[in-house]
């Protein structure tokens, strides 16, 4: 087993009060797991991450644990997560091509950062070399400032520096959204060789785009309103989903093939729920076409098949 998260539960202060931003999470990843995150936008998904790496304010850690190799990670503490960070857990940002120092060279900036970690620049520089060979970076970039490279080059930049020191997890936080399809491919099949290289153990995929996953996630996690909704196989999730908030969410996608005039794209109704006073129950409970009476009680992440957790009251087995 590599990550376990047990009942965490983070907010957002604000002045009208704390945002339920993560409620009652619990989910592991094993081992040479590639995890898709998926659901809409505030859905919990970033928060998640963010959460395990950097707690940083307004965010509020509230109740429970995270563990990685059996050891738990002080997520609490930033001053504790210090010798965690770039080790055991990693982060590719979400404003990967803006995270380079505009004013630095590479080479200087990928010193200073193993030298904060006491690595020796030297020892890891015909490894830092391989990696650039990876991701088909010519070694010249070492002396380059971020603007001399296009947005996929400093891309594929920061994922050769998140994985330098070889974590355990690696976190990549919709690292395709800003790129172009063809990018975004090259940089998804990125991920896959890492971990087939050794340069990170498991990975949690951040994104909004299922098809993605659908290429390369073993498994995906569907996040919705702070809660989990559905974990299963890359299979299970496209073909057989359980949850409505699922099943309506996979019915969105364009399929290939199939004209608009042959068959309209269907929305989900409605807008999730606001978090600073969320709704009792099921939180996709008001826009959910099975939604029943018990639904005004929060439904457990129970296992309904090997591998399969589902929250609702109507697929689950304790319907």
């Amino acid at each position: 087993m590599s990550l376990q998260i047990e009942n965490l539960s983070v907010y957002y202060q604000t002045l009208k009060g704390d945002v339920h931003a993560l409620e009652d999470i619990t989910l592991d990843v094993k081992l040479g797991e590639i995890m898709g995150l998926a659901g809409e936008s505030g859905c919990g998904k970033t928060t998640l991450c963010q959460s395990l790496i950097y707690l940083n304010p307004p965010m509020k850690y509230m109740t429970g644990r995270v563990m990685l190799n059996g050891n738990e990670l002080p997520i609490w503490d930033a001053e504790k997560m210090n010798q965690h960070r770039f080790r055991d857990i990693s982060i590719i940002p979400q404003y990967a091509m803006n995270a380079l120092n505009p004013i630095r060279k590479i080479g200087p900036m990928i010193r200073d950062l193993l030298t904060s970690k006491k690595v020796d620049y030297k020892d890891r520089l015909p490894e830092l070399k391989h990696r650039l060979d990876v991701v088909n970076l010519p070694h010249d970039v070492l002396g380059m400032y971020p603007f001399e490279l296009s947005g996929g080059m400093k891309q594929r930049m920061v994922m050769v520096l998140s994985t330098l020191l070889d974590p355990t997890l690696l976190i990549a936080d919709e690292i395709t959204s800003a790129l172009d399809v063809a990018s975004q491919k090259a940089v998804s099949e990125l991920l896959v060789k890492f971990l087939d290289e050794g340069c990170c153990k498991s990975a949690i995929f951040i994104t909004h785009d299922i098809s993605i996953l659908y290429q390369i996630a073993n498994t995906i996690t569907v996040m919705y309103a702070g809660y989990l909704a559905e974990k299963a196989s890359t299979e299970t999730i496209i073909h057989s989903p359980r949850h409505p908030y699922t099943k309506l969410l996979i019915a969105s996608l364009p399929k290939i093939g199939v004209k608009y005039s042959e068959k309209h794209l269907k929305g989900i109704p409605g807008h999730p729920p606001l978090l600073l006073n969320p709704p009792i129950g099921c939180r996709f409970r008001d826009r959910c076409p099975l939604a029943f009476e018990k639904c005004t009680e929060v439904p457990p992440f129970v296992e309904i098949e090997k591998d399969h957790f589902i929250a609702c009251w109507r697929e689950g087995s304790h319907a």
